[in-house]
């Protein structure tokens, strides 16, 4: 903890300079400058376990085992299928050969200190927490009246909106339609011959948090922009009754052969959490891994905080793996770090809806970069990427490989890498803002906005400040800062 106040207060040291788009009022507020269609940053406060601000609960201990010889995969797996809390790993060396499961909410997997995982067998994942189905939309989808709304924004005007109630779960449904595709010039790439286009819609997880006439306000806000020339956006009620809750990982040492890294083909993997809400990995300690983590489309309101990994071999395939791969929306990941060569640390995938933070991370390689598209609302807060280079940018919001236009609305905030490749969609804006590192331009596709380059601003963290205004000096105490 103490290291961690010592970050904070050295970033404050040199942050010297204020941003245009996010500064302090005279009531120690943030104020936010926003564009001639109302667009400006978005509250990233909203990511996180129970929407961030929230400590991380310790689960009862439902059962604790100690390790067996040979593969404890089976006896660890029927603990999980009965427990109603934590099942308790002791320490010691526990072989897994299999995929473990936690499919019901309320259970955690935790691991007392010394407690380590040996991957063997044929490649496989660790871990999967997840559970079925997916949302079902119930009512009719009722239009969004406005003809533009900013992104930033977290109150739509709605046909029909006495139908929606305070608590209600809803998705904003936005049609991904041909128009916006020829606008985002989407329809023009190829890849070996064949168009590399799409149409599908895109949903924004949220929950009514008031009505007002036709007006309705979500919990938290929008990562995009909804323009009525370009798609006929709809506000739907949903239900989604195979999400599991309250579920964890936590406290683990996972390691896998140092054989598997770096030839290509299947690989061994340690998490996947889908059809998940309030959930969270912490304390991890992860080596030999490749596409280690991995967060799936229904996984909403999740954190990950203080999970290392270390690559003892750098990666020799030809398809780039990512350590962190994020879907979903109110995801964060907090203080977690990548040791050694082989992937990107992070990516966006399809689709994604912030609010999505990568805060406070270091990685020896690389950095963060969005690929597949179209995803929204992203901030790297006070993240250092020594390593990264031209290629791979510590921040790398442009373009995904081979498919334009990963990331839109997105932020890097007080980041430090030697280099940055922040770029401006159509239709959209990024922003760069007290960012350290040399900007790089690819393509002839113009910078993005670049606030106070090479010198740091105030406040030291976008996200801290932000979770600090909504809910006040208690919620950045309840996440360990």
């Amino acid at each position: 903890m103490k290291v961690v106040f010592w970050m904070l207060a050295a970033s404050a040291l040199y942050a010297q300079a204020i941003s245009e788009w996010a500064f302090g009022g005279p009531d120690h507020r943030l104020h936010y400058r926003i564009d001639d269609r109302g667009n400006g940053i978005m509250d990233f406060s909203a990511a996180g376990y129970r929407g961030g601000g929230v400590k991380l609960p310790s689960a009862l201990a439902a059962e604790r085992l100690t390790p067996a010889a040979g593969d404890n995969t089976s006896r660890i797996q029927a603990a999980l299928d009965k427990a109603t809390g934590a099942v308790v790993l002791a320490a010691g060396e526990y072989e897994i050969a299999g995929t473990l499961s936690i499919t019901r909410s309320g259970v955690v997997l935790r691991g007392e200190k010394g407690a380590s995982i040996r991957l063997t067998g044929k490649p496989h994942r660790f871990l999967e927490i997840h559970g079925a189905g997916t949302w079902h939309e119930e009512g009719p989808r009722a239009p969004v009246l406005d003809s533009y709304v900013p992104a930033g924004a977290d109150t739509l005007r709605i046909r029909g909106a006495s139908a929606f109630h305070p608590g209600d779960g809803v998705l904003v449904l936005r049609p991904l339609t041909a128009e916006w595709i020829h606008f985002m010039g989407l329809d023009t790439p190829v890849r070996e011959g064949q168009p590399q286009t799409w149409i599908r819609t895109i949903r924004t997880d949220r929950v009514v948090e008031s009505v007002d006439g036709d007006r309705v306000t979500l919990d938290a806000a929008l990562s995009d922009a909804l323009d009525s020339h370009l798609t006929a956006a709809s506000l739907v009620r949903y239900s989604f009754p195979g999400r599991i809750t309250e579920v964890g990982v936590e406290g683990l040492r996972i390691a896998a052969p140092v054989e598997g890294v770096p030839t290509p083909g299947p690989q061994y993997t340690v998490l996947r959490m889908d059809a998940v809400e309030d959930a969270w990995a912490r304390d991890l300690e992860i080596q030999g891994t490749q596409n280690g983590i991995e967060i799936g489309p229904g996984a909403k309101r999740l954190t990950l905080t203080n999970v290392r990994i270390t690559h003892s071999a750098a990666h020799s395939g030809s398809a780039t793996p990512a350590d962190f791969a994020m879907q979903g929306t109110q995801i964060l990941l907090d203080r977690c770090r990548v040791m050694g060569e082989g992937t990107w640390p992070v990516v966006t995938q399809s689709e994604a809806t912030g609010p999505l933070v990568v805060l406070n991370f270091t990685a020896d390689h690389g950095g963060v970069a969005p690929q597949q598209r179209w995803g929204t609302g992203l901030l790297v807060d006070g993240g250092r990427f020594p390593g990264a280079t031209e290629h791979r940018p510590g921040v790398a919001f442009s373009a995904g490989s081979g498919q334009p236009w990963a990331v839109g609305w997105a932020v890097a905030w007080n980041v430090t890498s030697p280099f940055l490749l922040v770029q401006q969609p159509p239709g959209a804006l990024n922003w760069c803002i007290g960012c350290i590192g040399t900007p790089v331009t690819v393509g002839g596709t113009p910078n993005a906005i670049f606030d106070s380059p090479g010198t740091m601003v105030v406040p030291a963290s976008l996200y801290l400040h932000q979770l600090q205004d909504r809910l006040g000096p208690d919620a950045v105490r309840n996440i360990g800062y």
